[in-house]
């Protein structure tokens, strides 16, 4: 008797979500440090639009990123710092180059600096995908006097691990920190999930990616509030998580600078909230909530 095309069908389903769960382990109760009830990783992609420039897009684009790497960051560091918020900058090594003041400044104000890539891109061929990522590391490093152990960025965990990186924030499986396996990979590597959702650039970025003018987004900064506070509370409500992605050239201007402004104040009215970098959560969460072995199959 042969198994009926749906059946056969549901199986394959049924056998790729079980391979998917078991590459996945969610952190579901890993209580915060001191009481807090949720961790929030304020996050800033510093790429100054240099993906931009990778695409040769026009000047007036490329101008936007400028005004991130001269402006913009500052106005975020000196927000951050005015909240006692500890931000993670996730930094390509290019721009370290073109902006060291500003990387320096974040280091000495207890930030962190994070990997996001050499040039904001990852090579299909390993050598030159280690070269690039051993750049960035030492670019970083000589501005900071510390080797970065996070990134936001699509390397291959095994090599992020043999460059002594500890998690990643890039992936969206869960809202909740995890630990990924990919592949034969079984050792797995923590992942900080950002969404965007909450990212500012799906909200204020106008001639976003080379759209035609239907598809810009240009968002009321006060609905933007209020759909973030949403979110947040949200996660403080069930005791989590939250990963706020934001880039200098779109958050840097000032309107949405005083929306920060405004949402930090508000978040801050509530008891246990938390704003370490994202190296502090992926410390805690290995140390307190470390990685399952895997499971045989």
């Amino acid at each position: 008797m042969t198994t009926p095309p749906f059946d056969s069908d549901l199986a394959e389903l049924r056998a790729a979500a079980q391979d998917h769960a078991a590459r996945h382990q969610v952190i579901t109760d890993c209580a915060w440090p001191d009481g807090a009830r949720v961790a929030v990783n304020v996050t800033v992609d510093f790429d100054a639009m240099l993906l931009r420039r990778l695409l040769n897009e026009p000047p007036m684009q490329l101008a936007k990123g400028e005004f991130g790497g001269r402006v913009g960051i500052w106005r975020l560091l000196e927000l951050f710092d005015g909240h006692g918020v500890k931000g993670t900058i996730y930094t390509p090594g290019r721009i370290a180059e073109l902006y060291p003041d500003a990387v320096r400044a974040a280091a000495r104000g207890g930030h962190e600096v994070a990997d996001h890539m050499w040039e904001h891109r990852v090579p299909a061929e390993p050598e030159l995908e280690a070269d690039h990522l051993r750049r960035a590391i030492a670019a970083l490093e000589r501005l900071t006097g510390q080797r970065p152990v996070g990134t936001r960025s699509w390397h291959s965990a095994p090599l992020l691990r043999q460059e002594g990186f500890i998690y990643n924030s890039r992936k969206v499986p869960d809202d909740r920190p995890h630990y990924i396996r990919e592949g034969k990979d079984t050792q797995g590597l923590l992942n900080l999930p950002m969404h965007y959702a909450i990212d500012d650039a799906m909200f204020f970025s106008f001639a976003w990616m080379n759209t035609e003018n239907a598809a810009q987004r240009m968002a009321d900064p006060d609905r933007v509030f209020e759909m973030w506070w949403d979110a947040f509370r949200q996660q403080y409500d069930t005791g989590g998580y939250l990963n706020l992605c934001l880039h200098p050239f779109v958050s840097g201007r000032s309107m949405r600078i005083d929306m920060l402004d405004r949402l930090f104040t508000r978040m801050k009215t509530l008891p246990g909230v938390w704003f370490p970098t994202s190296e502090t959560v992926a410390r805690h969460c290995i140390a307190t909530c470390p990685p399952h072995p895997p499971v045989a199959r």
